[in-house]
């Protein structure tokens, strides 16, 4: 007997059978593609990824709508229509049902991501940079950060976008009770930048640490997400104080 999923869920039959034997998943979000980057890098950096993922001896699930469709892996022309089509939007937690109703597609964002991932029973999600608390006055914070907060999925990525208040988003995260670990850091990540000054929670520098913590903190009953956080290589970083000069500017 094969194992039971959520009725709305579409999952590719490689990550259906990965599921089902217990084989090692990543899920990959997919508003980098729609709206992250410009065509055709969008397209080339969905495939890089998935490719990636492959050469590790790792099941890649790309998650997307689809016409309406909740999708768990997609092949390689869903790519590209994800990637070159002009009419995807862009879809959060609070828009999947919308989307779902209207026959829309889309890009699926940080939130909406693990909310599907955690459906399909997937534990492990790589992404950029997260979305957080916004600068200045306005009080937006990202719907990643409440997904985090009640997800139990380990989201690798290279910390929160470098546009936000970086400050204020860990102590969000530390407020939901979010771990933050940093890999082969003691540093909170800026995205494009290598360091932000910020300390992490707890430094890993093997694979088998960062699931030791991981296991550890579900098996405690704690359901939250846990943030694994990578450096952008100092060798392609931005330096920090151009970077923040150039943001205080815009």
């Amino acid at each position: 007997m094969g194992k039971a999923f959520p009725t709305w869920l579409h999952i590719k039959p490689d990550v259906c059978a990965a599921l089902e034997e217990g084989k090692p998943i990543v899920a990959l979000e997919s508003t980098v593609i729609t709206h992250g980057l410009p065509k055709p890098f969008n397209l080339d950096l969905a495939l890089r990824m998935e490719a990636e993922i492959n050469n590790a001896g790792v099941t890649p699930a790309t998650i997307a709508v689809l016409d309406g469709q909740i999708r768990v892996g997609l092949n390689q022309k869903e790519i590209e229509k994800l990637a070159l089509d002009s009419d995807t939007i862009k879809i959060s937690r609070r828009d999947l049902g919308i989307a779902m109703a209207k026959g829309l597609s889309g890009g699926t964002t940080v939130a909406a991501t693990m909310y599907i991932a955690h459906a399909a029973g997937i534990e492990v999600f790589a992404t950029g940079g997260i979305g957080g608390v916004h600068r200045g006055e306005s009080g937006d914070v990202s719907a990643d950060l409440p997904e985090l907060a009640r997800t139990p999925v380990a989201v690798v990525c290279s910390g929160a976008k470098s546009i936000l208040d970086l400050p204020r988003t860990i102590e969000w995260l530390e407020t939901a009770g979010v771990p933050v670990l940093g890999w082969q850091s003691d540093e909170f990540p800026s995205f494009f930048t290598h360091s932000s000054g910020l300390p992490v929670n707890a430094r890993v520098d093997t694979n088998a640490q960062a699931a030791e913590i991981v296991r550890a903190h579900w098996s405690l009953g704690l359901n939250s997400g846990i943030l694994i956080c990578v450096p952008c290589p100092e060798s392609v970083a931005i330096d920090p104080e151009i970077a923040e000069n150039a943001l205080k500017k815009a």
